[in-house]
């Protein structure tokens, strides 16, 4: 296993992360693609999804059952063997998600929506319900089973595991996950 410790950038390191693209980790069929708002710095100057440190995800994708073990970032890739995917809304890397204009949600929603529709996993679960509302035009969305489609795939919204939102404990979010992890029929 990975060392646990975070990496260590410059800010002029992390800066210079504006620029770099991180790789979707995808693949057709999957049980559930999971997609983040957009890249955070230190998730682009790593390459790997939810790697900042203080970002709940890997914890809460353990707590709920998704994965046997806790994964390090550096393991992205073994999600594959889960049936389990990572995307994001919008690509370009930001220090925070209000960096973001609210073209590139709409954008990034449209191109979300024919991944989905050319990857046809089983349920796109978009991690947090205001990047869902800003990206879908679904001002009335709540966590939880959407009734949008894409093809066949269906929609899920999970709350972000950034560690900005106070609104959900890793337990009371590993829940929900838990929830859209029995939807999926495992």
């Amino acid at each position: 296993m990975p060392s646990t410790a975070a990496p260590r950038f410059t800010p002029e390191q992390l800066e210079a992360a504006r620029e770099l693209l991180v790789p979707d980790v995808v693949a057709p069929g999957l049980r559930v693609l999971l997609c983040g708002i957009n890249p955070g710095l230190m998730t682009a100057a790593t390459g790997h999804h939810f790697a900042r440190p203080g970002n709940r995800f890997w914890p809460v994708l353990h707590l709920s059952g998704f994965t046997p073990r806790r994964l390090h970032p550096s393991e992205q890739h073994l999600l594959l063997d889960h049936g389990i995917g990572i995307t994001n809304v919008v690509a370009r890397a930001t220090a925070r998600a209000d960096e973001l204009a609210p073209e590139e949600y709409r954008e990034g929603g449209r191109l979300l929506a024919a991944k989905v529709e050319r990857l046809r996993p089983a349920w796109l679960a978009v991690l947090g319900v205001t990047a869902y509302r800003a990206a879908f035009g679904d001002k009335h969305a709540k966590v939880g089973p959407q009734e949008r489609t894409f093809g066949t795939s269906r929609v899920w919204v999970l709350p972000n595991p950034s560690g900005l939102n106070a609104h959900w404990t890793a337990q009371t979010m590993a829940e929900e996950f838990a929830r859209l992890r029995a939807a999926t029929g495992e």
